[in-house]
């Protein structure tokens, strides 16, 4: 039964932004869900490329020179800072919402706020306010990179239990690309904008709010959900097996915390991140000062190019490796073969071979982004497809706590390294030795997950009064 054809069903009434009223009808085809949850994923992922902006922020009141009235980038830093915050924060808390209401009122509410995000954040940089910018790009955008990020990816999985790992993949591929088209478009506006008396951000924060707001919005109108217990055509639905683990139960998002796979779940996602995203922010200065006068400026920016290539990548090509050899065996190759190449890397740093330390870090960094779109499908396997959402949602302060872990790890021990007088060619030994010790830790914890009791499985009952 579907509401899309009832009485005021249209795009004004709440009906037509209700669940129920994204039922997808007979003939649907579910290759263009994909699509939908691109056009929101492609946005969100502007935010990896917010630091295009910093530099002509610190301009507002100078334009060709920062005056002294001018935001500093160490202001401006937490723009970005609170809008990691928030989305972890929304993420997290939203869940029970968000499979409440379905994907289209999330996803076009996540439109709404990070669209309105940029329009909140330009009236800052018009008036000087930097507390708009906080409260525009950091809680209002926030929030809806969180809702943006967790709404698409439940509903692929529903689509697609037959290839589970390719659909998050594309779509989460979506999030790590979309900073190659926010950055070169950004600049572009910026400099088509900029005059004697504007740096041209403030009017290229409404271009990219209307802009974004009107892409989201298209993909929140095209989701769609399946019917109750559809399935795809002549599929059906796997033995749980030991090498797969996936279920045929649903866990309320509730009781999921209540689960020790919740927590070791949530350990693999944090140790994975954690190993990754330190280095992803070093990764110019640290090929660098490995590879001292060997290396120019300009190559070391090539490198961070190739590394956000292979994150990209790597989200759809391991994510849909795992429909075939299973989530957690593909852990196990993201924890055993990170460990050995990061204990490698001094070893071909000190000999100098640059062809090889770059393909350590080009093949870690495809892992750190295959660890993001596999765990949706990892929990989809354990958890089952009712409440994917938001316990996908709730797992995501793991990313929050990796991103402070990560970068503390490889910023404060290098600096340790270097005020004992460590050579800073070799100050990351160190630090890629406690990667290493990390990933051998995370190995454990994917292997001590096992199915989830059968005593927090939801009832037939339970799934039919949804709680």
């Amino acid at each position: 039964m579907s509401s899309i054809t009832e009485p005021g069903g249209n795009a004004c009434s709440p009906s037509f932004f209700s669940k129920q009223a994204t039922i997808a009808q007979p003939g649907f085809s579910r290759w263009m869900v994909p699509p939908a949850a691109l056009a929101v994923h492609l946005c969100i992922g502007q935010a990896y490329a917010f630091s295009v902006f910093n530099g002509p922020l610190t301009k507002v009141i100078g334009i060709s020179q920062s005056a002294p009235d001018d935001w500093s980038l160490t202001t401006l830093g937490w723009i970005f800072s609170l809008a990691i915050v928030f989305l972890g924060l929304s993420a997290a808390f939203a869940g029970k919402w968000l499979e409440k209401v379905g994907p289209r009122r999330t996803m076009f509410t996540a439109a709404c706020c990070f669209g309105g995000g940029f329009i909140v954040s330009a009236i800052g940089v018009w008036t000087h306010q930097i507390v708009l910018l906080y409260l525009g790009y950091g809680v209002i955008g926030g929030i809806g990179l969180g809702l943006g990020y967790v709404s698409p990816v439940s509903t692929l999985i529903r689509w697609f239990p037959d290839r589970r790992g390719m659909a998050t993949g594309m779509a989460i591929m979506g999030f790590g690309g979309g900073a190659m088209i926010a950055a070169p478009l950004s600049v572009a506006l910026m400099n088509h904008f900029k005059s004697s008396t504007s740096v041209g951000v403030a009017e290229t924060f409404v271009v990219l709010g209307i802009a974004y707001f009107i892409s989201m919005s298209i993909g929140a109108l095209a989701i769609r959900i399946p019917p109750a217990d559809w399935k795809p055509a002549g599929w059906t639905p796997p033995v749980e097996t030991k090498q797969k683990m996936i279920t045929r139960n649903h866990v309320h998002i509730d009781q999921a915390l209540k689960t020790p796979q919740f927590y070791l779940i949530w350990l693999v996602l944090f140790l994975n991140v954690t190993a990754g995203i330190g280095i992803l922010g070093q990764a110019s200065v640290m090929i660098q000062e490995s590879f001292k006068n060997t290396v120019s400026a300009a190559a070391a920016a090539g490198f961070v190019g190739l590394l956000s290539l292979f994150n990209m990548g790597g989200r759809f090509v391991w994510a849909s490796a795992s429909d075939y050899v299973g989530r957690k065996n593909t852990y196990y190759i993201f924890f055993a073969l990170g460990a050995v190449l990061y204990w490698l890397v001094p070893t071909f740093a000190s000999a100098g071979n640059i062809a090889l330390f770059v393909l350590c870090y080009c093949v870690i960094l495809s892992m750190y982004g295959g660890g993001f779109s596999t765990v949706p499908a990892y929990l989809a396997d354990m958890f089952g497809t009712a409440y994917v959402g938001g316990i996908h949602g709730r797992l995501l302060t793991a990313w929050a706590a990796a991103g402070v872990a990560g970068p503390v790890l490889v910023n404060y021990i290098r600096a340790y390294q270097v005020a004992n007088g460590v050579a800073k060619a070799d100050a990351y030994t160190m630090t890629v030795h406690i990667m290493t010790v990390l990933l051998v830790i995370g190995f454990i914890c994917n292997l001590l997950v096992k199915h989830v009791h059968e005593k927090h499985h939801m009832t037939e009952a339970q799934l039919a009064a949804g709680n």
